[in-house]
């Protein structure tokens, strides 16, 4: 695909996570996913509690609870319990990875990451980069 082309795929790709973002019930950050695999949206996710949880992700001091999900470890474990492979897929996603997550997604066999801003600590993103993984920075506003 020409550059100019993935470029609207990818635009468009993180417009629909900066809007699944918005699903989320966290007050802290909002973080939107989507796993696209052979210009098919695979899965998706935002961070939250999981299944059976109480929507509320941060304790009264605002500080997020250790068991809320991140976005994209919901993504691959939407894939992971469906018929569907994460291998050869682009994760797009509106914060770049954290550690923990970052051993998720090379593990899951994907291949390219699209964030929408970086997360502070970039050492997941470090890890991604030595793991071979191609990463963009994409910001979109919508």
């Amino acid at each position: 695909m020409n550059k100019s082309k993935q470029l609207r795929y990818d635009t468009a790709y993180m417009s629909m996570a900066l809007e699944w973002a918005k699903l989320s019930h966290c007050k802290r950050k909002q973080v939107g996913s989507l796993i696209v695999k052979d210009r098919m949206i695979i899965s998706d996710g935002y961070n939250g509690t999981p299944t059976g949880f109480d929507n509320c992700c941060e304790d009264d001091d605002y500080l997020t609870h250790w068991y809320v999900l991140h976005a994209e470890a919901n993504a691959i474990m939407k894939v992971a319990a469906s018929t569907q492979s994460c291998a050869g897929a682009t994760l797009y996603i509106t914060l770049s990875p954290c550690q923990q997550c970052s051993k998720l997604i090379h593990q899951a066999g994907i291949v390219r990451v699209v964030y929408g801003e970086t997360y502070k600590d970039i050492s997941g993103l470090e890890f991604l980069e030595k793991a071979g993984i191609a990463l963009e920075l994409l910001e979109v506003k919508i």
